[in-house]
């Protein structure tokens, strides 16, 4: 599992293979991840997120204004209850 720098998540479906990687990712060796508890991993994810603007400008790039912020959160919090 790895999303390099350059690389991109072009559509839906590009999405759900990368989140069910990730999950794999996490199964095999989730006792590798810095933020191994929700709590932690739901942290960093909101750290890096407000930071992201700064990523972005350190590589040269413009943070994407396109992306569908309101997907991205509902689908962050239909996973709380979605079975």
């Amino acid at each position: 599992m790895s999303l390099t720098p350059d690389g991109e998540v072009r559509s839906r479906a590009e999405l759900v293979a990368f989140v069910r990687e990730l999950r794999q990712d996490h199964l095999r060796r989730g006792h590798e991840w810095e933020n191994q508890s929700l709590d932690h991993f739901l942290e960093a994810l909101a750290a890096w997120m407000d930071d992201s603007p700064g990523w972005y400008r350190n590589l040269g790039k413009q943070l994407p204004e396109e992306g569908d912020w309101t997907f991205l959160a509902r689908a962050l919090q239909a996973a709380t209850v979605y079975e």
